[in-house]
């Protein structure tokens, strides 16, 4: 086993958070952690060269099955940290009469209102494969919609501008996320079935790993469930008060277990 543990999480804030409260609860059982960020499929290849060995987290089955199915035989899964699944959603003042599912975006009245550019994040994130072939699809392509790829500060700024200017706008994003904290966003009927479901995000980690780690560690980490309100809120307290993972962790850890 290596010294230190070796905690590898997807570079978004929100699997920061998660991953900063596993490392807390790791080192409260006396071993040494280094943190490792990479992108989603950088992540995976990471964890299966056995360069990190714990992953926080694996959202399975739909966005990272295809990811970790190389190296399914040598993981050991843990707990269900929170249920994510992912949305197109629009800013609740959005009339749901007038928008209420995908199909509902193609409508002339509608694509007059809307901003046409769907801004996304990083291209091997789940909701930027679904919201690519939700374009096709559906035909948004054919009345001025397009997505783009982009950093989480150009897809998450640009919704908060058009919030702060009234605009109709789509954001393709995900229950947990720091946004869901601060606003209202109302997710669109998606009857194709494009966005993937509900997945499990599952804590992962190296079978040749978890052989030598204490049984209590394993049974609290399979224990651990931190859900979707609690991601989101270390999430804001990160992207939005400044705080740094390990400090948003500690806050809520210092608030659940005195």
């Amino acid at each position: 086993m290596h010294n230190p543990i070796r905690i590898g999480h997807i570079g978004l804030s929100f699997h920061a958070a998660s991953a900063a409260v596993v490392q807390r609860i790791v080192e409260r059982h006396g071993y040494r952690v280094e943190s490792v960020a990479a992108p989603h499929e950088a992540m995976f290849k990471h964890y299966g060269a056995g360069e990190v060995d714990f992953l926080v987290s694996a959202w399975l089955p739909a966005s990272h099955g295809g990811y970790l199915a190389p190296y399914a035989e040598q993981t050991h899964t843990l707990g269900v940290l929170y249920q994510p699944y992912c949305i197109w959603g629009v800013p609740d003042y959005v009339p749901a009469e007038a928008v209420a599912s995908i199909d509902d975006l193609k409508r002339p009245d509608v694509a007059a209102h809307m901003s046409l550019l769907i801004q996304g994040i990083n291209p091997g994130a789940g909701i930027s494969r679904f919201s690519r072939d939700i374009i096709e699809q559906y035909g948004l392509d054919q009345v001025g919609y397009h997505f783009a790829n982009g950093t989480q500060a150009q897809c998450f700024e640009r919704f908060e501008q058009a919030v702060e200017h009234r605009e109709w706008i789509v954001v393709p994003l995900w229950h947990p996320q720091f946004l869901h904290y601060r606003y209202a966003i109302r997710a669109l009927h998606e009857p194709r079935g494009l966005l993937g479901g509900q997945d499990d995000a599952t804590l992962i980690v190296r079978e040749e790993t978890a052989a030598h780690l204490a049984p209590a560690l394993l049974d609290e980490l399979s224990q651990l469930s931190l859900g979707n309100a609690t991601v989101s809120e270390l999430d804001y307290w990160i992207c939005r008060e400044g705080l740094s993972p390990l400090e948003a962790a500690d806050r809520w850890l210092a608030q659940s277990f005195t």
